[in-house]
């Protein structure tokens, strides 16, 4: 059996839809694996996914611990008050452990190594935000139809 040739990958979108820490890194992360070997990166932050770039919100995420099978708890435990918490503390623990950076500084990371940030137009409507509630590394607030034109030819990937 043969294996199949494939072009390298030359330009990732990545869309981030979730707003807890587990929902907001994998998409961080891909995109800075992605401009680390010299793949272009597109982030579009959509729904609850745009706690990562709000600046009154980014550095206040958590761990969802409720609904989440891979807590390998019953939900009824997550819902202890604290419990949140004490998994976002660990989790941050472990994270600073492996040198991984806090969400801010991982975004001005990715804004520095030349990967584009966009919040979606629609969600920013829906939740009555505005420009001056995001980070200044966002590039910009764009539609989904914008997001497909710089999209062009791009791997896009949903976390």
């Amino acid at each position: 059996m043969s294996e199949k040739e494939y072009p390298p990958l030359e330009k990732v979108s990545i869309v981030i839809s979730k707003g807890s820490l587990d929902g907001i890194y994998p998409g961080l992360i891909m995109a800075n694996g992605a401009r680390m070997e010299g793949i272009d990166a597109t982030v579009f932050f959509t729904f609850f996914g745009l706690e990562a770039i709000l600046k009154k919100r980014m550095k206040k995420i958590k761990v969802a611990t409720v609904g989440n099978p891979a807590m390998h708890m019953p939900s009824l435990l997550g819902m202890l008050p604290g419990m949140s918490a004490f998994a976002t503390s660990m989790m941050k623990k472990e994270m600073d452990r492996l040198d991984i950076p806090p969400v801010d500084e991982f975004i001005e990371m990715l804004s520095d190594a030349g990967a584009e940030l966009y919040a979606c137009k629609a969600t920013v409507e829906m939740f009555h935000l505005a420009k001056d509630d995001f980070v200044p590394q966002v590039d910009a607030i764009i539609n989904v139809a914008t997001f497909y034109e710089k999209s062009a030819g791009a791997q896009i990937i949903f976390t």
